[in-house]
């Protein structure tokens, strides 16, 4: 499994199947002699994606997967296992959103999203490095987020989850030196253009949106496959990731500044909506597909690269300002010894 092409002679589990990143991933995985377990909690959405998949030349299993519910992520793998005899790979892309501040968001639509980004990822990767033990190896990859590395209002479950997620990972990273054929890896898109804002729940009183610079799902999906044949610690998606980080790192004080409204400009969308869970208590097949409707030319009704620019002259004077303290510091006088 040294190159890419050999993912093509694996058995792949994807969660989050139905829709986004997970969907995107099936459809790239999906070939004649592909082998896939697609799970998800929308039925009529995975039969759509098993349909596009079949007629690629891929033996597809779908099993509807809450990865809320403990017993139903066991029963996705015994299904998985009882098909195919092994699983080879696992790729865990299923998560929901809820925007609001932490005190408007319902305890249970706020519990709830957590429960399925954090705990919803330990179940599946507990589950799958069990079976990897079993039957002598496997490749593990989670999809992360530029937000399990900074910060932003209105999106606390969603980031606390993924903060969680990368801890997670990088301790099973550690944990899987001592596995030998067992290797873990995590890709971490920025902006994505999925259904996810759209279906998220919204307690702000508008849609959420990705931030600029907006990628492609398949772009994602590429990375995906690309670490389930050369595993990687870490896989960043997006062009804007290193300069956010640097910025949120850095200059926390200014970064808090500037996010809140950054985030009401390009993290938020025009469009009013009352007060609801969107997806997260339950899924809306409906609304689940490769892509929402945050392409680039959103960009170009608002400005577009604004908020890259603006994030470009954060780093520049956070590194700026970095330099100048090391400088001074240099500087001082050394304390008398008398």
């Amino acid at each position: 499994m040294s190159t890419d092409a050999d993912v093509h002679d694996l058995v792949v589990l994807v969660t989050g199947a139905s829709s986004g990143i997970g969907r995107a991933t099936a459809q790239q995985l999906a070939r004649p002699g592909a082998r896939l377990v697609l799970a998800s909690r929308s039925a009529p959405a995975l039969a759509e994606v098993e349909r596009a998949c079949v007629q690629r030349g891929a033996t597809v299993l779908v099993v509807p997967t809450d990865v809320a519910d403990n017993a139903a992520v066991v029963a996705l793998f015994a299904a998985a296992l009882e098909r195919f005899g092994r699983v080879d790979a696992v790729v865990h892309s299923a998560a929901v959103v809820a925007y609001g501040r932490l005190e408007d968001v319902p305890d249970e639509v706020f519990d709830h999203a957590l429960d399925v980004n954090l705990l919803g990822t330990v179940r599946v990767a507990r589950a799958a490095l069990r079976l990897f033990r079993d039957q002598g190896g496997g490749r593990l990859v989670l999809v992360g987020s530029l937000l399990g590395k900074i910060a932003t209002p209105y999106m606390s479950s969603y980031i606390a989850g993924k903060w969680g997620v990368h801890g997670l990972v990088r301790t099973l990273q550690i944990e899987a030196r001592q596995t030998p054929g067992v290797d873990i890896s995590l890709v971490s898109p920025g902006g994505v253009d999925t259904p996810v804002y759209a279906q998220a729940g919204s307690y702000t009183g508008r849609i959420g949106r990705p931030p600029p610079p907006v990628d492609p799902p398949e772009k994602v999906a590429q990375a995906v496959v690309r670490a389930i044949g050369r595993p990687r610690r870490e896989v960043s998606v997006g062009l804007a990731k290193g300069l956010t980080v640097t910025g949120f790192r850095l200059l926390p004080g200014v970064f808090d500044l500037l996010v809140t409204p950054l985030m009401r400009w390009g993290g938020q969308s025009r469009q009013r909506v009352g007060a609801h869970p969107g997806n997260v208590l339950e899924p809306q097949p409906t609304g689940e597909a490769v892509h929402g409707q945050w392409g680039r030319h959103w960009l170009r009704r608002v400005g577009g690269g604004a908020l890259v620019t603006a994030g470009s002259g954060v780093v520049v004077a956070t590194v700026r300002r970095a330099r100048d303290e090391t400088r001074e510091g240099r500087r001082l006088p050394r304390p008398s010894s008398s």
